[in-house]
């Protein structure tokens, strides 16, 4: 047992004795040498100017604020421009004198139904009653009317029977006669604008949806401006989507202002507010677009009567324009008897007169309401509207 004891003790000993050694020569190794030299600092970078290849600040002599020269505010100031708005280049209507005149090859083309359809039948060698009656169906086809065209017919039969022979240029000549007396050449035609009392002259335009009614408005404008009048419009029609809008393109195509009012809104607070600015502008003519009423609605034409009540606070209406549509025939007169009920209708504007159009209808409407027609509208174009002229539009139904 004890040598049992003294080997783990002799064996405990021998460890630790290799221990202490591995130790000991960990802590005799060498440690690094030295460095030989002292490393470069590298000094920070300078500043630098504006610029990509700027220099290192360097001393330069430096000037107090006495000694700076300062601006004593002397130098002038540079003023920016204001910038240059474009001007809108405004259309040069054509003048209105002679207007129908230059407008006549398309007013001719009607002619066909009416003038040269005569010219044919009073030729004949022997004017029997079945002659005589296909003459009245061709007036009557031509909208003429049955009064108007019994009282031509019954001028006709009398002349041809005192004339004898009949050369074309004597039928030519009878029947421009007789035509002038029916369309009248004793009527004043002068749309009145030019109130002597005082400015502006008040226009109101009223028909039917469909007729031409706005556009008519704004050629309107341009025959006035052509004449060198000032106009103020007035867009009244409030229902219609977008009427406004095409009221005012017109106008500013001529320079004309437009006073226009919330959509749907009251076209009579509109046609107020128009003749009230045209009355502080000093304009020469106020030029009122109604709504396009159906004539079949009371409620719609009572407030077209309003319309002409409120405006007439400010001043008289110097005129009320009924627009027809010439192809309407008989159905337009029927339109205009219920709107001479409402409004004192004082002319009347034929549009669409051209081609299709039966040129009787200009004496079957005069007859109608016994007021003359004053303007005729014969195309689509700006200034195809024209002051009726009664020999210019005779000569173009009956040709040369």
């Amino acid at each position: 047992m004890e040598t049992v004891i003294l080997a783990v003790v002799i064996a405990v000993v021998v460890l630790g004795a290799l221990g202490g050694l591995v130790v000991g020569s960990r802590r005799k190794k060498p440690l690094p040498p030295p460095p030989t030299s002292v490393p470069d600092i590298t000094a920070p970078p300078a500043e630098p100017h504006v610029g990509d290849e700027a220099e290192t600040p360097r001393d330069e002599p430096r000037r107090t604020i006495e000694e700076v020269d300062l601006p004593d505010g002397s130098a002038p100031v540079a003023v920016e421009e204001p910038p240059v708005l474009d001007v809108p280049v405004l259309d040069v209507p054509e003048p209105t004198a002679g207007r129908l005149v230059r407008l006549r090859s398309r007013l001719s083309r009607s002619q066909s139904a009416l003038g040269q359809g005569l010219l044919t039948l009073l030729s004949r060698e022997h004017l029997d009653e079945d002659t005589w009656e296909e003459i009245e169906d061709t007036l009557i086809t031509a909208d003429v009317g049955v009064a108007p065209t019994q009282e031509l017919v019954d001028a006709l039969r009398e002349r041809v029977k005192v004339l004898g022979t009949r050369t074309p240029q004597e039928l030519r000549a009878l029947l421009r006669e007789e035509l002038l007396k029916l369309v009248g050449t004793d009527v004043d035609r002068t749309v009145k604008t030019e109130p002597e009392d005082r400015k502006p002259g008040i226009v109101m335009v009223v028909g039917v949806n469909g007729t031409g009614k706005t556009t008519t408005t704004g050629k309107l404008a341009r025959v006035l401006v052509a004449d060198g009048r000032t106009v103020v419009l007035g867009a009244a029609d409030t229902f219609r989507a977008a009427a406004a809008d095409q009221l005012q393109t017109w106008g500013e195509r001529v320079g004309a202002h437009t006073v226009r009012g919330p959509e749907a809104g009251d076209p009579a607070s509109v046609a107020f507010d128009a003749v009230k600015e045209g009355k502080e502008m000093g304009v020469d003519v106020v030029l009122i677009d109604t709504a396009g009423r159906l004539h079949t609605k009371t409620g719609l034409m009572d407030e077209l009567g309003k319309v002409k009540r409120v405006v007439e606070k400010h001043a008289p209406l110097d005129e009320v324009l009924l627009v027809l549509d010439a192809t309407t025939g008989q159905n337009g007169l029927v339109q205009a008897r219920v709107f001479a009920e409402v409004v004192d209708i004082t002319g009347i504007v034929l549009t669409k007169l051209d081609g299709t159009a039966k040129g009787g209808i200009v004496v079957a409407v005069q007859r109608e309401l016994g007021v003359p027609v004053k303007l005729i509208g014969l195309g689509e174009g700006a200034d195809d509207l024209a002051p009726f002229e009664p020999e210019a539009f005779v000569d173009a139904l009956i040709g040369d």
